[in-house]
């Protein structure tokens, strides 16, 4: 029996189960992806406009990316307690909207209704929060993988809440909202005590590289299995209960990862192991303090630049002779190690000293162009279906999150690829995933014959890449130890470039064409009869058809997917001697 309870007590702090349960939290936490699914009937209810649902659109993005408090707390509050509070604003928030919509609440003005999907969405930010800081934790050394899958499954939340929703099978088209506000609540406070840090650099295995190609194999068939499904409930009316059976499948699915930290813990005999050679493999993030390297970063100013051009192998022999040196000189005073003030890149940073460094600004502006574009498409998938001869605009809404969750997966695997076996700067990747945007939003703007679907393919896994990349990066240059407040800063790149490219351009673009056709259908408006009273009122008829709804906004999104790759590689240039260091002397 006391055999059994070691067991078990071992499975609850085993870190494969942190991550299970994280990728759980992770799989309900992007319900901001569901808002080109619920904005229509939230549109029709409350007769906005299209400039007013943008409105409602941006608050969401800043809910879902203004993370300071979410960062904070996590760093005060226990854990749990941060989960807690984004369960609750994610019920608050999305619930009140559920009421006012269905008319169980009176209506409120539209700064109001910004206010409560602010609220809903901002509780995604501790979701992710608390995800991203403890799983890092628990794998410092797979940074890129885990990273990635995380940010993929709340990716893919989307597709999955479709899919229940569709089970539900609601003529009331509200109770989507309903579920929004319910069901991300109850799956996040039944995991709210797992998803910690738990020792996790002290329980790696060999067979971690088997069990991460576990989980991405599940997430392939996961992202097969969702896009079939999805294909086949739109091009075939099937019968709900092969929808409830395509849902048990998923669920399935979703629960197969458990077997890891279950076999691991029930099955295989206990095995801790160091994480790193202490003296050798300094981990990235670590501000090197307890190493003999304690004065790498002084030495910035005192070697010789040649040295930077050296193999890592011999540029590391060289430090060591100049350090061996330097602590002579200094030590019989001659000379005078002079100390520069504040960490350097790959060590921990706070906020404000990140906030002085132009790195930090490369990512930041990089990834507001790249990813506030993809946003923007997300946002107003629904209408861009539609101006192209689309009946139904969920079926793009899931497809783009299939592909975000590809992109977020990839981003993370082929990004460590190039930082492990090339020592090579991790936005390279990000590089690459802009150029892929810019070229999906040419598709989008010239509206060729299935450009939906190559541009939902393109810009969803751009955008997602973004996810994988930029965290892992950051915590790479900037360290670990403020990780949730620098993440959490990063993510306001996302509704500052909403607010330009979907509440500034692309809104008032759609309105403009809208405005231009619906004064060249007035006369046959005013002269069918209207049988239909208050159909063609002001806001209703602000509908625009044709790919000129969204061809100049979407131009001009790649104009600017193309500076983002410029930012990206400028960043590379920077950053080539800080990953040579933190990667080079694993492959020397």
């Amino acid at each position: 029996m006391g055999k059994l309870h070691e067991k078990f007590a071992g499975f609850i702090n085993n870190r494969w189960l942190v991550f299970v349960a994280a990728m759980w939290i992770q799989s309900c936490a992007g319900i901001g992806y569901l808002f080109g699914s619920i904005s229509p009937v939230i549109k029709s209810s409350l007769n906005y406009n299209q400039r007013q649902l943008a409105s409602l659109g941006v608050a969401k993005d800043l809910g879902d990316s203004v993370g300071f408090l979410a960062g904070s707390l996590s760093e005060i509050l226990p854990l749990w307690g941060a989960l807690l509070v984004g369960a609750v604003q994610n019920l608050v928030g999305y619930g009140w909207v559920w009421l006012v919509v269905t008319g169980r609440a009176p209506v409120m003005p539209l700064w109001a209704m910004c206010i409560l999907i602010f609220i809903g969405n901002n509780g995604e930010t501790y979701f992710n929060t608390v995800a991203l800081v403890s799983c890092v934790q628990n794998f410092p050394k797979s940074r890129g993988p885990v990273v990635g899958i995380l940010k993929g499954f709340a990716g893919l939340s989307g597709a999955i809440l479709t899919q229940i929703y569709a089970t539900i099978h609601s003529p009331d088209h509200a109770s989507l909202i309903f579920m929004v506000a319910v069901g991300p609540a109850m799956i996040v406070i039944a995991l709210m005590f797992i998803v910690r840090p738990v020792g996790g650099h002290r329980q790696v295995r060999p067979s971690d590289v088997t069990s991460f190609t576990f989980v991405y194999s599940v997430c392939l068939l996961l992202a097969a299995y969702l896009m079939g499904v999805m294909l086949l409930e739109d091009l075939v009316d099937l019968s709900h209960t092969v929808v409830i059976i395509f849902t048990v499948v998923l669920f399935v699915l979703l629960l197969i990862p458990i077997v890891i930290p279950v076999s691991l813990s029930f099955f295989l005999d206990p095995v801790e192991e160091p994480l790193l050679h202490e003296t050798l493999k300094q981990e990235p993030g670590k501000s090197g303090q307890e190493s003999p390297e304690v004065i790498f970063s002084e030495l910035e100013d005192e070697k010789p630049k040649e040295v930077d051009l050296l193999p890592a192998s011999e540029r590391q022999k060289r430090i060591a002779q100049l350090q061996a040196k330097l602590f002579q000189a200094a030590a019989e005073g001659a000379v005078r190690v002079k100390r520069r003030r504040g960490p350097h890149r790959g060590e921990d940073f706070t906020l404000m000293q990140a906030l002085i460094k132009a790195d930090f600004w490369l990512i930041f502006f990089s990834l507001l162009l790249g990813s506030g574009s993809g946003l923007t498409v997300i946002d107003n998938l629904g209408q861009m279906s539609q101006s192209l001869g689309y009946d139904h605009a969920h079926i793009f809404v899931s497809m783009i999150s299939i592909w975000n969750f590809l992109g977020r997966v990839g981003g993370g695997y082929f990004s460590e690829i190039i930082v492990r076996d090339y020592a090579y700067p991790r936005p390279v990747a990000m590089a690459i995933a802009q150029l892929v945007m810019a070229v999906g939003h040419v598709f989008f703007a010239f509206g060729w014959p299935g450009a939906m679907y190559v541009g939902t393919l393109l810009i969803g896994v751009g955008y997602g890449a973004h996810w994988a990349i930029v965290p892992a990066a950051a915590s790479e240059l900037f360290g670990l130890k403020k990780f949730g407040a620098l993440y959490n800063f990063l993510t306001l790149a996302n509704p500052a470039g909403s607010l330009v490219f979907s509440g500034l351009i692309a809104s008032s673009i759609y309105d403009r064409e809208a405005e231009k056709q619906a004064h060249g259908n007035n006369y046959l408006i005013q002269n069918s009869g209207s049988i239909f009273p208050g159909m063609f009122g002001p806001n209703e008829s602000l509908k625009c058809e044709g790919s000129v709804c969204y061809f100049l906004t979407s131009m001009i999104m790649s104009g600017f997917c193309i500076v983002a790759v410029v930012l990206s590689m400028i960043l590379v240039h920077r950053t080539k001697i800080v990953y040579s260091n933190l990667y080079g002397k694993s492959r020397g």
